[in-house]
């Protein structure tokens, strides 16, 4: 109340406030996928390179999964990879096979048919997964209408760079999202990833808001001996900007995502019977019952649902049912990130962003195509040449599938080595810098510069609280400086600037824990 005005004889009330402003922390696991969907409408409006926040894997059905219909009609698939089976003169050294009759038959997918976002959302959300975004950057295109190269990555032609890239700079105006993931990068060829991978890294060095999770080329079906060149490609490819902004991940992980009920002989050959009964039903072991559902299929007598006659195949013939065994277990190899996302959003709820999501399992993992020993990782875990470090997803004896880093690509880097350092100072961070927007065109003066200690220092006693800082006192944890002649001059009131210098000593994780055995001596009592 400002007493000059007051002009009339009475009694005024005037009230004062008790307790300054204070810090909101501000979301820290919310992660932003960009990629390909089923479609993208919801009440009749496109959804297409629109920016949707989501709470539930329901929200994103509704926006981006197909409707189903009426009951008693065959459902809508939301997803529906094509495989091919290739006969070969022998054993193959690379990929999943079957043997039928004694021939060999490499199990293939139609590479345009291949797409990671559905399934990593579902992914996301099965390992506690919360509040998201997700970019649909366009519906799933035509296949190729025949099987993928032998031995080398997939590349879905669909999957382009620029729509990727277009998808990922709308979030230049999100400020919420704390992780880039672009689950499809890894079905672009090794240059368009790298491009998309540096973008990335670029626009969140820019934002400072957000960090990049990444999946790598090959890690779905890695060479057991050549598998370093893998690596070496990647890191080759994410240039030098913007490092300690991006972690990721090795390698890709076997899931239960996709159900048995999510797989029929729609999903073999393109659809053409002709070539799946050429195998079930084979002039030297001719099985009727087989053949009789086939020409049911084709010239159906009755109304039976797709569901039903893949039902009936799978009890009429053993080959078939170990064909759909063997495609849905390739199918459920997905790239970590979107589990990963997930297991961080149970961190942080857990305990903060200072916790590392690390030495913890992920929930649906099954299997992993490679197994990591200690000196595998070594050469992940710590590169002398670019310092950029991978982390690694590994099988231990009675612990199961356990993430075991918690690195940022910068690995090299004191500063910004760790997962858990980076993604605190970007909470703490921006934290402040929101709440500090409350005393901009405030006088610049010493009521403002103690009230903005007061609130960054009981913000960040808070913290400490918690262990989100170290130090045996809130002192040894952090300082806070404003004011002139510690913080600013005398130029710097008079072009309008107040600067905060904030110090604070971040956990970190105990990486190597070294335990010191020594034989002693018997000594009497």
């Amino acid at each position: 109340m400002n007493l000059s005005t007051i002009q009339t004889p009475g009694v005024y009330i005037q009230e004062l406030n008790a307790f300054p402003n204070s810090v909101v922390a501000v979301p820290t696991a919310v992660p932003a996928f960009i990629g390909y969907t089923p479609q993208a409408a919801y009440e009749g409006k496109s959804y297409t390179n629109v920016p949707v926040k989501i709470t539930s894997f329901a929200d994103f059905q509704a926006f981006f999964c197909l409707p189903d219909p009426p009951a008693l009609v065959n459902p809508s698939k939301q997803y529906n990879p094509q495989y091919y089976l290739v006969a070969e003169k022998s054993q193959p050294l690379k990929g999943d096979y079957i043997i039928i009759a004694g021939t060999y038959y490499s199990i293939v997918q139609d590479p345009n048919t291949v797409y990671y976002l559905y399934n990593s959302v579902k992914f996301f959300y099965e390992n506690g997964g919360g509040d998201a975004y997700i970019v649909s950057v366009g519906s799933y295109g035509p296949p190729l209408k025949k099987p993928a190269a032998l031995g080398v990555p997939v590349v879905n032609l669909n999957v382009q760079l620029d729509d990727l890239i277009k998808g990922l700079s709308l979030f230049t105006n999100e400020q919420e999202p704390t992780m880039y993931i672009c689950p499809e990068a890894t079905l672009l060829n090794i240059e368009d990833n790298g491009t998309l991978m540096q973008s990335m890294l670029l626009q969140a060095a820019k934002m400072q808001t957000a960090m990049c999770l990444f999946d790598i080329i090959g890690g779905n079906a890695p060479d057991p001996v050549l598998y370093t060149q893998d690596i070496t490609n990647f890191r080759m490819n994410t240039g030098s900007v913007g490092l300690s902004y991006g972690m990721a991940y090795y390698p890709f992980i076997g899931t239960t995502i996709m159900q048995d009920s999510d797989f029929d002989y729609t999903n073999l050959f393109g659809g053409d019977l002709k070539q799946l009964e050429a195998i079930l039903n084979p002039p030297s072991a001719p099985n009727s019952a087989v053949a009789a559902i086939i020409a049911n299929i084709q010239n159906p007598a009755s109304t039976l649902t797709v569901a039903q006659n893949h039902n009936a195949l799978l009890i009429a013939s053993q080959t078939y049912s170990l064909i759909i065994k063997h495609i849905i277990a390739d199918a459920n190899i997905l790239p970590p990130s979107g589990g990963i996302a997930g297991v961080i959003t149970t961190v942080d709820n857990a305990a903060g962003p200072w916790q590392a999501p690390a030495n913890t399992s992920i929930v649906g993992a099954a299997s992993l195509p490679i197994s990591l020993s200690d000196s595998h990782q070594a050469n992940l875990n710590l590169d002398p040449v670019s310092g950029k470090s991978i982390n690694a997803i590994r099988t231990f004896n009675g612990l199961g599938i356990l993430i075991w880093g918690a690195r940022t690509l910068d690995g090299n880097s004191p500063d910004w080595r760790y997962i858990p350092v980076r993604r605190t100072m970007i909470f703490l961070e921006q934290s402040c810098k929101l709440a500090a927007q409350a005393y901009a065109f405030q006088p610049n003066d010493k009521n403002t510069w103690e009230a903005v200690i007061s609130m960054i220092s009981n913000f960040l006693t808070s913290i400490w609280k918690q262990g989100g800082l170290q130090g045996a006192s809130s002192s040894d944890a952090f300082s806070v400086a404003c004011g002139l002649g510690s913080t600013m001059t005398a130029d710097d009131l008079l072009n309008g600037y107040m600067n905060v210098t904030i110090k604070i000593a971040v956990v970190h994780p105990a990486e190597f824990i070294v335990l010191t055995f020594q034989q002693q001596m018997a000594t009497s009592s």
